[in-house]
């Protein structure tokens, strides 16, 4: 045993020093002659540990996206020769690999559209370049179901970096489509010679990061997670994956009417029905606090929240530090209807009432008071029968969003 786990120990550090020597510069090539019979047999864990140790040693993200495709090319014979592990079908891989198929297909679609232009760089051909661009942006919900579902099931087996690596590229994706979006907007302009290369320019780097990432999935990610995670962490992110959505097709590989990106209705699981544990934390629907975390959210929130139970009893609001309408301890257990002056309890019963019977969800008001903007809205509560259970009052002071402009992605120097 203890040979054994030597001869692993020496595997893998010898597989981190392939990694190591392509980022000092070595050719695939050279690699490849220097450790050819190690890799021979890599699997798609081994690639994704290898990945993961590096980065546990201080090897920087961003340098192991920057040579992602590299050290796939190192290992592609050996992944090409590993077996493809099965997924029944709706299996949340399943459907990753429908999804991959289909979106080849609209990949192969938009190229196609995209030479025409070049070749006829017209306004026809720029609408259909367009909406071929359009139809692949559905392929968003792929990434959104991996980097929000599948990734955190990962990340409790020590899988943090490869999938970090991952979600970098889809960013890179996003912005390839925003580019090429904004190219075909601007249409060839007064250059329509040249406009051709600046569309293989931004088409050419972002096809290739698609593609790729289709093998980096079939190949590493897929039999990775396949071995990984449990049944009953598969049973989970299946019953997650509706909320995000699915592209092109559903589960089961079902084609999606006109291929949009939606999410088809899925019975969702119940809740639990011990509310609290025997430790005292609040089982939610999406996580589990303590009641003191519970009330410092509510308490750091930018607006103030007032709840009415169903017999129009004052229950609960939140104390922050600068509330917008005065309130104090003495209104729980009130009536709504003390709440308010005379001459304005007609319109808050009118509100509940509509609620209660369902004529209404929502009734938002807007004041200007004190040199501020005041957003009021309230909102029926209502359980999973659709029974009315109360009203949420939130209101929250504008003044400053109403008067931002443009876009801010990052953080000020010095904040």
């Amino acid at each position: 045993m203890s040979e054994f786990i030597n001869n692993q120990t020496k595997r893998k550090e010898t597989l981190k020093r392939v990694i190591r020597q392509l980022h000092e510069g070595k050719t695939v090539e050279e690699v490849k002659a220097d450790f050819a019979a190690l890799l021979r047999d890599v699997g798609a864990a081994e690639v994704a540990e290898i990945e993961q140790a590096l980065i546990a040693e201080g090897f920087p993200e961003t340098e192991i996206k920057r040579l992602c495709d590299v050290h796939v090319a190192v290992f592609r014979e050996s992944l090409d020769t590993q077996a493809r592990p099965e997924a029944t079908a709706g299996h949340p891989v399943d459907t990753f690999r429908a999804e991959n198929a289909a979106a080849a297909g609209v990949l192969d679609a938009l190229q196609e559209a995209l030479e025409a232009l070049k070749a006829t760089p017209d306004a026809a051909e720029l609408a259909r370049a367009r909406e071929r661009l359009q139809e692949l942006r559905a392929y968003e919900k792929h990434y959104l179901r991996k980097e929000n579902i599948l990734f955190p099931y990962l990340e409790r087996h020590g899988f943090t970096g490869p999938s970090s690596v991952m979600w970098a590229i889809h960013d890179d994706v996003r912005a390839g489509w925003k580019a090429l979006g904004a190219l075909l907007d601007a249409g060839p302009g007064d250059d329509p010679a040249g406009f051709g290369a600046r569309v293989d320019e931004v088409f050419q780097p972002l096809n290739t990061a698609i593609r790729e990432m289709f093998y980096k999935e079939e190949k590493i990610l897929f039999p990775t997670a396949l071995e990984k995670l449990d049944d009953a962490e598969w049973q989970a992110i299946q019953a997650q994956e509706a909320e995000v959505g699915y592209c092109f097709v559903a589960p089961g590989g079902q084609p999606l009417p006109g291929g949009a990106a939606i999410a088809p209705e899925i019975e969702q699981p119940a809740v639990e029905a011990e509310a609290v544990g025997d430790d005292g934390q609040l089982r939610l629907d999406t996580g589990v606090l303590t009641a003191q975390q519970v009330n410092l959210m509510l308490t750091h929130l930018p607006i103030d929240i007032t709840y009415v139970d169903a017999d129009d009893t004052v229950r609960f609001f939140s104390q922050t530090k600068e509330r917008i309408f005065p309130r104090s301890p003495a209104i729980i257990g009130r009536k709504v209807q003390k709440c308010h002056p005379p001459a304005s309890v007609h319109r808050v019963q009118r509100i509940v009432d509509d609620f209660r019977t369902g004529r209404r969800d929502v009734a938002e008001f807007w004041i200007q008071m004190q040199g501020k903007f005041i957003h009021i809205r309230y909102f029926a509560l209502r359980d999973e029968r659709g029974v009315y259970q109360g009203t949420l009052e939130v209101s929250q002071d504008v003044s400053e969003i109403r008067a931002l402009e443009g876009e801010r992605r990052l953080l000020s120097e010095g904040e």
